[in-house]
């Protein structure tokens, strides 16, 4: 019977999708009979559509190939993946990551010693250089997120003890499925995530955790284009959704997105997401 579900979202890549299956086929063979995946396709009529469910098929492994397109949204397709899955421990990863070797079978042994206790489980960003790392997100605003990389020092060793981190980037998380406390389905397009999540788990009286072995390289750029929109409103609509469920002060958005988009637009996303809210529109 399988334990670990690896769920991928994708949008639209191909080429991130394969590598990133099959070098866990390749490169984690302890622990094959033990996973299954589910790919959850939020562009299943786009141009990589049919070739992602196409190379699903030829998988060995237990899978679930599972097309939505109902919206855009990177929170909305990893919600999905926990309701999909079919083992007791999940871990969602972005379509263009490479795991460090061993660390499923890591994963797994922590997960069956009940040394997770519910709590939200990530691991160390590896750089291009192979050399350093992040481990995790401090919660202040640059830039147009709330949060930037930080690296705890902790975390340089492998085999170091796990430790509790803020938040981290998202595109490696794993819990138990029972414990997931779910991205608001409000959200759409791409934003708000990091360190809302975290929070939801703290308010839950979980953690979030730094696991040193966990390790995950992350393929940033993109020389070809990304294929989705990106655009501020949505990632200023997901921020107030999610800080007005934390109950944070709604004046940090608007302070920090101000010099991006002006005060009208923001003011017009205000206004249209706090009807949303009050209307429960999904």
């Amino acid at each position: 019977m399988s334990k670990l579900t690896i769920g991928i979202p994708t949008y639209d890549d191909y080429d991130g999708l394969y590598f990133t299956i099959q070098s866990i086929r390749m490169y984690h063979q302890e622990v094959l009979n033990d996973i299954e995946f589910v790919v959850i396709d939020n562009n299943p009529n786009g141009v990589c559509g049919e070739t992602n469910k196409k190379f699903c098929g030829s998988i060995t492994q237990p899978y679930q190939y599972i097309p939505f397109d109902s919206y855009s949204g990177t929170a909305a397709a990893k919600n999905k993946i926990f309701e999909h899955a079919r083992t007791p421990y999940v871990m969602s990863i972005d379509c263009h990551v490479l795991l460090q070797p061993k660390s499923l079978k890591k994963l797994i042994n922590y997960f069956e010693t009940g040394k997770d206790d519910g709590n939200l489980l990530q691991g160390p960003l590896i750089y291009d250089d192979m050399q350093n790392i992040s481990t995790h997100f401090d919660l202040v605003w640059r830039g147009d997120m709330w949060g930037i990389w930080e690296t705890d020092k902790r975390g340089l060793d492998i085999n170091a003890e796990p430790f509790e981190i803020p938040a981290q980037g998202m595109g490696l998380f794993a819990c138990r499925k029972d414990a997931w406390v779910g991205f608001n389905p409000l959200l759409r397009g791409f934003g708000g995530e990091e360190g809302y999540i975290h929070e939801k788990f703290r308010m839950k009286g979980k953690k979030a955790m730094c696991l040193p072995f966990l390790r995950w390289l992350h393929r940033f750029d993109r020389p070809n284009g990304i294929p989705y929109n990106l655009t501020y409103e949505d990632k200023i609509r997901n921020y107030f959704i999610t800080f007005k469920e934390l109950g944070r002060d709604l004046s940090e958005i608007t302070e920090t997105f101000q010099e991006h988009v002006g005060l009208e637009v923001i003011q017009n996303v205000y206004t249209n997401t706090m009807k949303e809210i009050k209307d429960g529109i999904h």
